[in-house]
């Protein structure tokens, strides 16, 4: 048989080789350091023989990918551990019950039955046994059973093994993969693949947690438990995961939200949908005035739109049996008003066109930009439920330009500054753009392929015009039309998907949309839809985490709290706290039976950014001792002082 390496060369093998007889052919240094393979394209493991005429890469401990075959045998040593537990605890090997255990990101999971359920006070002893069997070396061999054999071996203790076995299709290989011997190690049905050893996994791992979970997501079937660990390559690697996880914990909006006083989920007013405290509103109010303000500047008109529409609607815009999965049951009002049917609005943009179309139009008109912030509502499933992040009412800073086909790529790049703009204000600068395409042979796509292909290239081309960094995603594509969607990073590193917009040729058409060319015929407008926050509740979750809940002065719901030193001073307290109020900023007194220095630490508690200390001399001088949120220095400023810094500090946040 032959392989053919990166660079051409073809290698004479025995039939049966594997990619470690490639790289001992290559050198004997090659074949020391190999961990896997990319063999046509797919990992392999140095075990499993190759197909003939492959295309091979030897991976060393310096590929990514080396990452997922070690974690993938972790899941192995996580099993082998948990069964040494038991042993210790009398029980038979088989009396753990294995089903899955794939690599995550991160890390990798293992599902297991026990006969006494696994606690969290377990898994430190387990982690203790699985860097032994990491220390011990020990080799792994892979071997394939035929069906017959492969169910004789489990087929009277272990069901979940069984069932995975029978699923298979016919004539697919069934392979095992043993670590150690029969006196000291484990073997498990898998497809692979793996490291050469368990010495060759770094020891930088942990295990962090157990959950439930279902025998294949079905809650018909038994409940396993799910032990978590994660897996990194270097120490640091692993330390900065372990810092990040802490650090989001502190961060966690719900959390933060309680805390701060900025919003609440209420179950008595039902799942999903967010109720703004005073505090919430504020931040909530800033971003659309800051939106409202931008978009006034480019041309946008503001309209509003009703909570619910007719049926017919969103029949007509092709949305409705998209959106059948998560669309709130409709309103029937059945004999009571000739069975007209209505639904919670799922989306603004057919309200929008409706808009468009109540009056003849002039391509002198265009474009047209309508903006509203649009309240929508999604059933979306209780599990999948997650603070502000995932919700069932939500407002969407929701745009639509209707313009001619000329103007598309303008328009596109007017709105891709205006993200970008949203982007660098708050603070957002790490993204990256995705270009969502249609995924080729799909049928859930609406509209000619030749429409398709224009509004594809036209989101490529501004893209390009931009100088914007992109990729490709086939099947990203909304049902209408491809789309360019931002990722944006926040402090901890972890991604989001955040403002979008979208080329669409096909709407107009499903509704009949003109308007009067300058050569006196009818015409179709193209339509872009977009929304550079998205959802404000969702944005505004991620706010509150990438900020801490320590948000810039013109952000802030408190920006500054005035603190008396004794209850003489509380007229003046008070006489501060109305001048900045006057001037238009969100000043508190603090004016409480408590010490100073316990209502100075509850605003830093609150992080509210400016805390004005007054005292006998502050009141003479009508001055303020100002202590800054993150600045060592304390200064003292006059009144007027402090309110032309916060103005041009407030002003300069665009």
């Amino acid at each position: 048989m032959n392989a053919v390496l990166p660079d051409g060369r073809n290698l004479e093998l025995f039939p049966g080789a594997t990619a470690l007889d490639v790289a001992r052919s290559i050198g004997p240094g090659l074949a020391r350091a190999a961990v896997g393979a990319i063999v046509n394209g797919e990992l392999y493991d140095l075990l499993k023989p190759l197909p003939d005429g492959a295309s091979v890469r030897i991976l060393t401990e310096k590929d990514p990918e080396y990452a997922e075959l070690f974690r993938h045998t972790l899941a192995h040593v996580l099993a082998q551990a948990v069964r040494e537990l038991y042993a210790e605890r009398g029980f038979r090997p088989e009396d753990v019950k294995l089903a899955i255990g794939p690599v995550i990101e991160n890390g990798f999971y293992y599902d297991l039955e026990a006969p006494i359920p696994l606690r969290e006070e377990d898994l430190p002893v387990v982690e203790r046994k699985m860097h032994r069997i990491v220390a011990d070396d020990l080799p792994l061999r892979r071997f394939v059973l035929s069906r017959e054999e492969a169910l004789a071996r489990y087929r009277d203790i272990d069901p979940y093994k069984t069932e995975l076995i029978q699923d298979l299709p016919e004539g697919e290989e069934i392979s095992f993969y043993q670590q150690g011997d029969e006196n000291y190690g484990f073997t498990d049905l898998c497809r692979g693949p793996h490291v050469p050893s368990t010495g060759r996994i770094p020891p930088y791992f942990r295990l962090t947690g157990i959950a439930g979970a279902y025998w294949r997501g079905d809650a018909s079937r038994p409940m396993l438990q799910r032990v978590y660990g994660i897996a990194f390559r270097t120490k640091e690697e692993l330390e900065n995961y372990l810092w990040q996880q802490e650090e989001a914990r502190r961060r966690d909006h719900r959390k933060l939200g309680r805390e701060l006083e900025l919003f609440l989920l209420d179950p008595l007013v039902g799942k999903g949908l967010p109720i703004w405290l005073p505090k919430g509103n504020v931040l909530r109010e800033e971003l659309i005035a800051f939106m409202r303000e931008e978009q006034l500047r480019r041309g946008y008109q503001l309209v509003a739109t009703p909570h619910i529409g007719s049926v017919e609607l969103y029949k007509t815009s092709g949305h409705f049996p998209y959106y059948a999965d998560s669309q709130f049951p409709l309103m029937d009002l059945g004999e009571r008003n000739e069975n007209e049917q209505y639904m919670l609005k799922p989306m603004n943009c057919p309200h929008h066109i409706r808009i468009y179309a109540h009056k003849p139009r002039s391509y002198r008109e265009l474009p047209l930009r309508l903006a509203e912030f649009g309240t929508v509502y999604r059933y979306e499933l209780s599990g999948e439920l997650n603070g502000l992040t995932r919700v069932r009412g939500f407002t969407q800073d929701d745009a639509h330009i209707f313009c001619t086909p000329e103007q598309v790529k303008d328009e596109f790049l007017g709105v891709l500054d205006l993200v970008l703009k949203v982007f660098t204000t708050l603070g957002l600068g790490s993204y990256r753009a995705r270009v969502g395409v249609r995924e080729p042979g799909s049928d859930k796509y609406v509209g000619a392929e030749e429409v398709w292909n224009a509004a594809e290239g036209q989101i490529i081309q501004a893209c390009e015009e931009a100088g914007l960094r992109y990729s490709i995603e086939p099947g990203d594509a909304a049902f209408y039309g491809p789309k360019l969607d931002f990722v944006v990073r926040d402090v901890l590193g972890r991604e989001w998907q955040l403002g979008t917009i979208q080329v669409d040729y096909n709407l107009p058409e499903r509704f009949g949309l003109t308007y009067t060319g300058p050569d006196g015929a009818e015409h179709r407008p193209v339509m872009i839809h977009r929304a550079p926050f998205g959802s404000l509740e969702r944005f505004i979750g991620i706010l509150i985490e990438h900020f801490g809940g320590d948000f810039p002065l013109w952000l802030a719901p408190v920006q500054a709290v005035v603190v008396p030193i004794a209850d003489r001073h509380h007229p003046y307290a008070l006489q501060v706290t109305q001048t900045l109020k006057a001037e238009g900023f969100r000043a508190e007194a603090d004016t409480r039976p408590e010490r100073m220095n316990a209502k100075v630490r509850d605003a830093e508690l609150q992080k509210i950014p400016l805390i004005l200390v007054v005292g006998d001399k502050e009141a003479a001088a009508g001055t303020v001792n100002l202590r800054e949120r993150h600045v060592a220095e304390q200064r003292t400023l006059e009144l007027a002082e402090l309110v032309a810094e916060m103005r041009r500090r407030v002003v300069e946040r665009r």
